[in-house]
């Protein structure tokens, strides 16, 4: 059994914006804060090319911006681990956590910032070819298909702008998406419209995907007409969402019918002492704004949840030497 660490006031779950902003405001407070990470902070905007949605940047790389937040947050003493958590649960009025690596932690706060994993499209091809030719990252790995022809599977904001991004190094880029319009945002599809290199294909859905030892076609089938065709491809790229990192707890949380986490107006969820931020939290828009200010809320509120903890073992203790 490993050696309970009990050295963290606040453990919080995910290195994402709101996660980094939570761990600047709780060791801002002069909780000592520790955040697990299983990849390197920054979360999604590290892996963006550019962010231009976020006050106060008028155009800045996503891996600047995370290596921005997490100096500022480390700055004031936040400690980062690369890590795995197993699970999350209560005992007594104190959390633990245990760490795939085999680590355990007692802690007063948690606060989940673990954001979700890409949506699968979940047809033929797709796992087999997984990383020879099909991938969730453009930035990642666009400039592996450099002259080759590649499909982008989605209509969102995620889809249409990395369909643009993708067009720095394919020689052309199918947008294919289910209805006849985009939900991006307006400037993101008339970037996307405005490029000579996009071409949309409406109304169609991907079949399966083909190829030996990396992807050479993408079936697609028209829902209007039924027809399939097949687009000679060399990627395929699917955005069309992600599923929230929402089970980490062996206490069931309160959720949304789609798996994201409800919390209260504190960032609290329906465990008491355990808060949730950015983008597994229920809620309209999942932007980096946002995922900030529900970072700052969570942290704010777990601190008043500590000095909760700590005004109850002060009562406690005095009622015990009052009895003797």
């Amino acid at each position: 059994m490993a050696e309970t660490i009990k050295d963290y006031e606040v453990i919080i779950v995910g290195g994402g914006p709101g996660g980094l902003t939570a761990g600047l405001y709780t060791s801002r407070a002069n909780r000592k804060t520790l955040l697990i990470e299983k990849y390197l902070p920054g979360g999604q905007i590290a892996n963006t090319e550019e962010v231009e949605d976020y006050t106060g940047f008028e155009l800045i790389s996503g891996a600047e911006l995370a290596e921005k937040m997490t100096n500022h947050a480390k700055s004031f003493g936040l400690e980062i681990v690369s890590d795995e958590v197993g699970e999350i649960w209560s005992e007594g009025d104190h959390k633990m956590i245990s760490t795939k690596s085999g680590k355990l932690y007692e802690t007063k706060a948690v606060i989940l910032a673990p954001g979700g994993t890409a949506t699968k499209l979940g047809i033929e091809g797709e796992d087999r070819l997984n990383g020879k030719g099909v991938s969730y990252c453009a930035i990642c790995d666009g400039a592996f298909f450099k002259g080759q022809i590649i499909a982008v599977v989605g209509g969102g904001d995620a889809a249409v702008e990395e369909a643009t991004f993708l067009t720095k190094f394919g020689s052309k880029v199918y947008i294919i998406h289910r209805r006849d319009q985009f939900r991006a945002q307006k400037i993101i599809q008339e970037r996307a419209f405005a490029n000579p290199k996009i071409e949309v294909i409406w109304d169609s859905t991907a079949e399966k995907i083909e190829g030996e030892t990396r992807v050479e076609s993408l079936t697609i089938r028209n829902l209007k007409t039924k027809k399939t065709r097949d687009l000679a491809v060399g990627a395929v790229f699917p955005f069309i969402g992600f599923v929230p990192n929402s089970n980490l707890t062996r206490e069931e949380l309160e959720k949304d019918s789609a798996g994201y986490i409800l919390t209260d107006e504190k960032m609290e969820t329906s465990v008491k002492g355990i808060f949730a931020c950015g983008d597994v939290r229920s809620q309209l828009v999942r932007q980096i704004t946002n995922a900030v200010g529900d970072g700052t809320t969570a942290a704010v509120a777990a601190e008043k949840h500590i000095e909760n903890l700590e005004d109850k073992s002060r009562q406690t203790s005095s009622a015990s030497s009052s009895a003797k």
